[in-house]
């Protein structure tokens, strides 16, 4: 069992959600105010992506991460920033043409995913270790062990610790050798999501095995999306981790009860209390993720 848990809020992500919930953040102001409410309900790490404040829909923009980021670090809030580099993955083939990609294709190289990360700094960035089948119909994930190694390399020399976002058994793998390969800095952060159709499924013996294989110096947290998020909390501090709760993942905090990140992030806290482990600070977090000290202006 884990004893001093971080806990991450994932803020808004990059998934079709904006209609389905009327607290999914948007603009960078809503998205750097949701970060200030999870951080104040206890979480020491906030999860970043940003979105088009006109259609709600998944963005690039380097500005936009500039303004959410600005926001964040000029509010009384002392929390760890960690934004997505996993925008620019995506893949839709046309099924009788597969060479041509489609509409919903958002594809670009290693370095072209990093922009806002070589400008910003952030404490961490997320490194996708893998591709994907991703859910229904022709959409994969694409990251490819060449554009892994040169994008672990790029972030390693930033300066940046990457969280590597582990999406099936075949990506831990890879993951870890790219550990072994000195990509990586110790200790190495390792994030397990589970029940991402069709990566690894929520099975709490799945978790158990990818967690045995993990490196010895490892850190790592999980979670699980949509009705199972709450459970993967307590699943994530008994095998050892940390956990990561927020509106990307689950929009509910009961049956038919739309939640905000704030209270998401309250009630993972009380099941990390009710466990008997304390929920750490974001300087706390700094400590035991080695993050590297950084002045910002």
């Amino acid at each position: 069992m884990n004893h001093e848990v971080i806990v991450t809020c994932a803020l808004t992500g990059a998934g079709d959600t904006v209609g389905r919930s009327p607290h999914v953040p948007v603009t960078p102001a809503q998205i750097a105010a949701s970060a200030v409410e999870a951080a104040n309900a206890g979480a020491a790490v906030v999860h970043i992506h940003v979105r088009d404040p006109e259609t709600g829909s998944p963005s690039r923009d380097v500005a936009l991460y500039r303004e959410v980021v600005r926001l964040v670090k000029e509010s009384d809030v002392d929390v760890v920033v960690n934004l997505t580099a996993g925008m620019g993955g995506d893949l839709v083939i046309d099924q009788g043409d597969p060479l041509k990609p489609v509409d919903g294709t958002d594809l670009v190289n290693a370095m072209d995913r990093l922009p806002h990360v070589e400008e910003l700094l952030p404490d961490i960035c997320t490194l996708d270790c893998g591709s994907l089948n991703f859910g229904e119909g022709s959409q994969l994930y694409v990251s490819t062990p060449d554009m892994l190694r040169a994008g672990a390399k790029r972030i390693q020399e930033l300066g940046v610790k990457p969280e590597l976002e582990i999406f099936d058994t075949g990506h831990l793998w890879f993951a870890s050798k790219m550990v072994e390969e000195g990509l990586i800095d110790a200790p190495p952060l390792f994030q397990l999501c589970m029940g991402i159709p069709y990566g690894a499924p929520v099975d709490p013996g799945l978790l158990q095995a990818m967690v045995k294989l993990l490196p010895d110096n490892a850190q790592w947290a999980s979670f699980a999306i949509g009705r199972d998020q709450m459970p993967w909390v307590a699943q994530s501090v008994l095998l050892g981790g940390h956990v990561r709760v927020g509106l990307e993942d689950n929009l509910y905090l009961a049956k038919g009860v739309k939640a905000t990140n704030g209270q998401l992030v309250e009630r993972a806290v009380g099941i990390v209390q009710d466990l008997g482990a304390t929920v750490v600070s974001a300087s706390r977090a700094r400590e035991i993720l080695g993050l590297k000290e950084r002045v910002h202006a």
